[in-house]
């Protein structure tokens, strides 16, 4: 079998390889590729002739696929599929495995980051002291005692609910099947933003949840809350986001991804909204959850190898 690693994983490649090598032993010939690209003439050279190809949130299409006649399985090293052309993967029989649960308490930890950084408002302080300035403007509220919505309680919405409970909030959750999670009040999506201090996305993107923050569901929220997403870009609307902040309808939103990934466009319109806290899709990338993901990585090869696949799509 020949496994194609088509772009770096955050992982040094030593470590990486070595990683590979414990894993799989000699039943996998490694290709590796330490740079990025999304060109799908060079991705399709890349991955021409692998029987396994591993990638992290590089846009996989139906155009390369069709040009990878050996392709049986595709290791994703991300949560999240929807950059891989599921469609054509299942018309062809080829195995598409994920890494779950890789970066549950880093995304979690950054949105208690986020949320801080805009109740503190830390980049202002920041800027404060830099320019001589003191405190006067910068008095900031306490996450004790808020309201945190939690929209979408898998992993990663169960570990950062747990987390608000730490920090003394009141936590409501909503997820699209029914579920029951101590410690939190399980209510219908419209309670959650009309009731929430702090609003925390943790949904997959599908065609479901595309658009499912819009101007409706901002509309409801009250007017000093908070939005984070950490989830997928698509979820949000962020013309009717940055529309509700310039007007504030909304105290502030914290935003890790996009509808692409980084560097954005600088004419995006939540650049120029107000009260803003944005980083470019590293909720995910701790060294610890890029090991852990890593790790994942090659149990899925390893379980297509043995004839157990597991983490599949």
């Amino acid at each position: 079998m020949k496994l194609v690693i088509l772009e770096p994983l955050g992982v040094e490649k030593e470590k990486l390889l070595a990683l590979a090598q414990e894993k799989l032993g000699d039943r996998a010939q490694i290709v590796y590729y330490d740079s990025r690209t999304t060109d799908e003439q060079e991705l399709a050279q890349r991955a021409g002739d692998a029987d396994i190809a591993v990638l992290s949130n590089l846009p996989f299409r139906k155009a390369v696929m069709e040009r990878c006649e050996s392709l049986k399985m595709i290791s994703v090293a991300f949560t999240g599929v929807d950059h891989v052309d599921m469609d054509h993967c299942r018309e062809k029989g080829i195995l598409v495995s994920n890494c779950a649960g890789y970066s549950n308490t880093a995304v979690s930890e950054l949105v208690f980051g986020l949320a801080l950084s805009l109740y503190r408002r830390i980049i202002p302080c920041d800027r404060a002291v830099r320019e001589g300035k003191d405190k006067t403007g910068l008095v900031g509220f306490e996450l004790s005692g808020k309201k945190f919505g939690v929209v979408g309680m898998g992993a990663i919405g169960t570990r950062t609910a747990r987390l608000a409970k730490a920090f003394g909030c009141e936590v409501l959750g909503f997820n699209r099947s029914p579920r029951q999670i101590e410690g939190v009040r399980m209510v219908e999506l419209d309670t959650l933003l009309k009731e929430c201090d702090i609003v925390s996305l943790h949904v997959p993107l599908t065609e479901q949840t595309r658009g499912l923050i819009g101007e409706r569901e901002l509309g409801l929220m009250k007017p000093g809350a908070i939005l984070i997403n950490t989830a997928r870009g698509p979820v949000v609307d962020s013309a009717a986001l940055a529309d509700a902040l310039e007007k504030g309808r909304l105290a502030g939103a914290a935003v890790d991804v996009f509808e692409t990934e980084p560097p954005i466009p600088q004419d995006h319109p939540l650049l120029s909204a107000p009260n803003v806290v944005a980083t470019p899709h590293v909720a995910f990338a701790t060294k610890e959850a890029l090991y852990q993901r890593a790790v994942i990585v090659f149990d899925n090869v390893a379980g297509y190898l043995d004839g157990k696949p597991q983490n599949v799509m």
